[in-house]
């Protein structure tokens, strides 16, 4: 899951949430069906992050195919008394080649601050694992004008110095678009993301040219092409649409 030159290859990824039994597996094998229907290897990484009850039997399915399997959170530690924490290493053992942190959701309802994702993402490089670094701005926050402000300053508190294009992937999420059907405007998903890049850039040299950065928030087959076309966005991270194989393959389609 590396990027390579200064075109990244995309990424597609789900994020199931508090979301999918066992039987939630059909729609993987689905997804899975279906980009090998599509003949030859697809034009776009393609990830699914289940609940970790999920994780060993999905990569158990899902070995040899063109989708990996992912987690949503862990802990920084590798290990010890953590009642009801998963760590990097438990997540790399049941077959997860990737782990979201810092998604909103965690920092709204867990309290997680800037310091601890970025505690987490090296924890994440420590497993050798992917780190899907979440950042985005509040309703509030972006009718005060404060977008590239709040999202410039998690994505520096954040980021390790560790930080490469091939440990590392960047999620803007826009807080007040996640689960609504709401998006921002074109220009101002492609404003965002211009700043994100810039950051990354001015911090990592040219390897931040490489570094993936995703969009998220209400994305779906319906708006996927015109928000994959964008400069500088490299891929999606994809939440009620990634539960039904048909919507997620739609947005995979983007690449086709």
């Amino acid at each position: 899951m590396t990027g390579e030159g200064t075109r990244p290859r995309p990424l597609v990824a789900g994020n199931w949430k508090m979301n999918g039994l066992r039987t939630g597996i059909a729609e993987v094998r689905a997804v899975s069906a279906g980009l090998a229907a599509q003949g030859g290897p697809a034009a776009v990484d393609v990830l699914i992050c289940p609940p970790a009850t999920l994780i060993m039997v999905m990569a158990e399915i899902l070995k040899g195919t063109q989708v990996s399997v992912g987690a949503q959170d862990c802990h920084w530690a590798p290990s010890g008394a953590h009642t009801g924490d998963v760590s990097p290493e438990i997540l790399a053992d049941a077959g997860a080649t990737a782990i979201i942190v810092g998604h909103s959701e965690r920092r709204a309802d867990h309290g997680e601050t800037d310091s601890m994702v970025r505690l987490k993402q090296e924890a994440v490089h420590r497993a050798g694992l992917t780190a899907i670094v979440c950042i985005g701005e509040t309703k509030g926050q972006r009718l005060a004008g404060q977008t590239i402000d709040v999202v410039v300053r998690q994505l520096q508190s954040s980021l390790s110095a560790g930080t490469t294009s091939a440990n590392t992937v960047v999620a803007y999420e826009p807080v007040w678009a996640i689960g609504t059907g709401l998006t921002p405007t074109l220009d101002d998903v492609a404003d965002v993301h211009s700043a994100i890049r810039g950051q990354l850039v001015d911090r990592f040299g040219p390897d931040g040219r490489s570094v993936r950065i995703l969009y998220g928030g209400s994305v779906k087959p319906q708006n996927a092409k015109e928000l994959m076309s964008i400069d500088n966005v490299n891929g999606a991270l994809v939440g009620g649409a990634s539960l039904k194989a048909a919507d997620f393959l739609g947005i995979v389609d983007a690449y086709a």
